[in-house]
């Protein structure tokens, strides 16, 4: 089963490590405590739209970005799961389309 949680828990801990912020660093910007922070990178946690905003703004990274990369992640492993391979996926329209990977 694909977890969304533990996929966007990936999703902040990369962008949170590509911007070069520690988990403290990004628990005073957001104002969200450290603690609960890491819970929600580790998938533990859900984290609440008011909650998921904060941390966004304080990585200054669109929202939409991020569910965006979620959403792509999911499907992803929804296509494995289901024996689809992961270069070819189809398009909102029906075409199908392979990626080169």
């Amino acid at each position: 089963m694909v977890l969304f949680r533990r996929q966007l828990g990936d999703v902040l801990r990369s962008e949170r490590m590509r911007r070069g912020m520690t988990l403290r660093e990004l628990s005073s910007e957001a104002r969200v405590s450290l603690g609960y922070i890491s819970e929600i990178e580790r998938g533990q946690k859900e984290a609440s739209s008011e909650l998921l905003a904060s941390l966004c703004d304080a990585l200054e990274v669109p929202l939409s970005e991020v569910l965006r990369e979620v959403s792509d992640t999911v499907a992803a492993e929804e296509r494995v799961l289901s024996g689809i391979p992961v270069d070819i996926a189809p398009t909102r329209g029906g075409d199908v389309v392979a990626s080169a990977a």
